[in-house]
């Protein structure tokens, strides 16, 4: 009963979340995972700093673990996560010796908070006159 309401209360993982990743030319990339989970099933892009956004495929949640692919350049990139919290923890590997197997940790994007109204500038208003 306790491990069935334990993945009951398992966190969405819907939303943006980004890390860093050190590109193969020593420089560093944000990649960003937008996530849509509904129930067991995971759906999304991710998006590194060149090109269009990826599709997720395969995606499947299971109380705090989820796995995906997403495939580029004729390569399948396979994911497995742990969501904790505002953290994941995510590793990749692929078939092919050109991508290297990576551990990864990746932060919810916060939401904005609603901006202040704005206060008043200059000279005030002139009143107009009433007309009836």
């Amino acid at each position: 009963m306790t491990l069935c309401a334990g993945k009951a209360m398992a966190a969405d993982v819907t939303g943006s979340w980004t890390t860093q990743m050190q590109t193969m030319n020593g420089d560093t990339a944000t990649i960003t995972f937008n996530f849509k989970q509904d129930g067991a099933n995971l759906t999304g892009t991710v998006a590194g700093p060149m090109g269009d956004p990826m599709p997720i495929t395969n995606g499947k949640v299971d109380g705090d673990k989820f796995t995906f692919d997403v495939s580029f350049n004729g390569i399948t990139i396979h994911h497995n996560c742990t969501v904790d919290g505002e953290t994941i923890k995510m590793s990749t590997k692929t078939d092919s010796g050109d991508f290297p197997a990576m551990e990864l940790t990746l932060t919810r994007v916060k939401a904005d908070a609603p901006a202040a109204p704005a206060a008043p500038t200059g000279a005030a208003a002139t009143p107009q006159p009433q007309l009836f």
